[in-house]
């Protein structure tokens, strides 16, 4: 379906404003040297160039990063709190491996969030919104077809969430959305895998948007749920035939 040049810059204008970055939406001004620390690693992580069971060495962070290891250890408490590492016993701190348990914590929590969102904005119908969103679907059925297109894909639908979340008008909200949205992203990308996948989700993206037109709030939660659902199952399936 062709996308209105207007619906277009809208979409462009907000895609801009959403970064893939702990503490991106930090109240303070400034982030600390141990924030900015913590937010350039999480890039490496989220991104996939670090590996889950990867290494964090402090030395080699506090030589890259050109300070003392004092910096470095708060910064790997911050990574620790987001998920991201986990401090082991004579190892230190390494990448999180994914685990079907807290895919499914996390999937299930950020449904019941986004619902909260959904029931918000379907009764407002914000036009800004439903242009992002016309934009935005129209992106995914491009990338569900896009034989390399999952990881852009999962961070398109993940900008969608936000957005969604931003027209709520609940600002504690949209940061605990957020959040949670960012540390199940890895887990989006695996679900998101396969062109199949991709296709499956786009058509429920695209029926959410012709609910949303019609004000068919009820419809719209149950087409939310069920793309978390179905991604979570797949990354979960994923998962278990890895460690098997």
């Amino acid at each position: 379906m062709a996308t209105s040049s207007s619906d277009q810059e809208i979409f462009d204008r907000w895609e801009r404003s959403i970064q893939f970055r702990l503490l991106a939406d930090s109240i303070e001004p400034t982030l600390s040297v141990p924030e900015q620390v913590a937010a350039r690693v999480g890039d490496r992580i989220i991104a996939g160039q670090l590996a889950p069971g990867a290494r964090i060495g402090e030395q080699e962070l506090a030589d890259e990063f050109a300070i003392s290891r004092g910096p470095v250890r708060e910064a790997i408490r911050i990574l620790e709190r987001e998920g991201l590492v986990v401090v082991m016993p004579r190892r230190g701190a390494v990448v999180t491996s994914l685990s079907a348990r807290e895919l499914q914590e996390l999937f299930e929590i950020r449904a019941g969030l986004f619902e909260i969102a959904v029931r918000k904005v379907v009764v407002t119908r914000p036009p800004e919104l439903l242009a992002v969103l016309r934009a935005g679907v129209a992106r995914l059925e491009v990338l569900a077809d896009t034989p390399n297109g999952g990881d852009a894909y999962a961070e398109t639908t993940y900008r969608l969430i936000q957005i969604s979340a931003h027209f709520a008008g609940n600002e504690r909200l949209r940061r605990m959305i957020a959040a949670l949205s960012l540390q199940s992203l890895r887990y989006s990308k695996l679900g998101l895998a396969s062109i199949e996948r991709r296709q499956r989700s786009a058509r429920l993206w695209r029926d959410a948007l012709e609910a949303m037109e019609r004000s068919d709030a009820e419809r719209m939660v149950m087409l939310a749920r069920q793309r978390t659902e179905e991604s979570a199952d797949e990354a979960a399936r994923l998962l278990e035939q890895r460690r098997g």
